[in-house]
């Protein structure tokens, strides 16, 4: 994806403005029961949401985990309060403002200076999420607080007013790839699927807080469209996705988003996109590109080849007197 070739893309950089917003390290959050009953009838217990998680960042599988929700690198929340606002302003301004590709810097502890990549955010537990380097991963404290530069807000495409710009930096757009030809934008990504796939996060009336999950509960469409080869940070899109005023179905437009959580085993999760750019179908041509992943794009790894790994759920495991073989509880279905 030539550098070059992104200069063919007018955006209106003169009117953009930059913000310093800033969140901490979110504790993960257990819930009373630590169990989540999965779409196959298993109750497991699985890390989950917050935190920091050392061992897996953007351009690494997101798919065949022993997780649920998991979310690469860093989570950040606002927990401050101001005398103005509601009650979680802040954090969703942080939420708001921040967009992929910001830099963020570790602004305490240890790892102070340390420069991150914003990568996403995660909808329902309202975290943004950050990518740094593994030494600076394991120097982290949970708390520590991370300050964001914010741009993109506003961001406008100056020749393709109908392609709507929500959570991208201006720096993703140069970075990208994108080529406009003939009236279309050629967008690079690793994956094309259905908006039949889309589950948790429709409903909203904004993408610009959070996620939609992409279901992988059936083998065939997991198949045809080789999502058990997804990893964090991949740019995917989605046909007859309209996210303008929220994830909805609209024959006739696209969604391109950056893959930005783990899978899930619950009915109706998957994998978390953030939308970034959506449009009618006739003015965004996806194409196919195993490098189009944030960490490849922003050179943060090398390339991490893609490989089919199958969910929790699609294992098959035996179920003796209640519990799988691999220690889980199955739920029995009430007589």
């Amino acid at each position: 994806m030539a550098q070059h070739d992104t200069a063919r893309l007018r955006v209106n950089s003169d009117e953009l403005v930059m913000q310093a917003v800033s969140g901490q390290i979110a504790h993960p959050v257990g819930r009373a029961n630590p169990y989540r009953v999965g779409q196959d009838g298993v109750a497991r217990v699985l890390p989950g949401t917050g935190g920091i998680t050392i061992n897996r960042r953007i351009g690494d599988p997101c798919v065949g985990l022993a997780a649920d929700h998991v979310e690469p690198g860093v989570a950040l929340h606002n927990n401050g309060r101001e005398i103005i606002g509601g009650r979680n302003g802040p954090n969703f301004a942080m939420l708001i403002s921040a967009c992929v590709g910001n830099r963020a810097r570790v602004a305490s502890g240890p790892a102070a200076g340390a420069i991150g990549l914003v990568t996403g955010k995660h909808g329902g537990v309202d975290h943004l999420l950050v990518d740094f380097e593994p030494d600076v991963l394991i120097s982290l404290n949970i708390g520590d607080r991370v300050q964001i530069y914010s741009c993109g807000l506003g961001l406008r495409l100056m020749d393709f007013p109908d392609v709507i710009v929500s959570n991208a930096a201006p720096s993703l757009l140069r970075r990208w790839g994108i080529v406009a030809r003939g009236g279309v934008l050629e967008v690079p990504v690793t994956h094309v699927l259905p908006a039949a796939l889309l589950g948790s996060g429709l409903g909203k009336n904004t993408v610009w807080r959070g996620d939609v999950d992409i279901q992988l509960f059936d083998h065939a469409s997991r198949r045809r469209h080789r999502l058990e080869t997804l990893r964090f940070g991949d740019l995917v899109a989605v046909i007859d996705s309209d996210t303008r005023y929220g994830p909805a179905y609209r024959a006739g437009r696209t969604t391109i988003g950056v893959i930005v959580h783990s899978d899930s085993t619950v009915s109706g999760h998957g994998p978390g996109m953030t939308a970034l750019l959506t449009g009618p179908r006739t003015r965004l041509r996806p194409i196919r590109n195993q490098c189009a992943n944030l960490a490849f794009l922003y050179q943060r790894r090398d390339l991490v080849p893609a490989r089919a790994r199958p969910p929790l759920v699609a294992r098959k495991t035996h179920i003796a007197h209640g519990v799988s073989r691999h220690g889980h509880l199955k739920i029995a279905p009430v007589s």
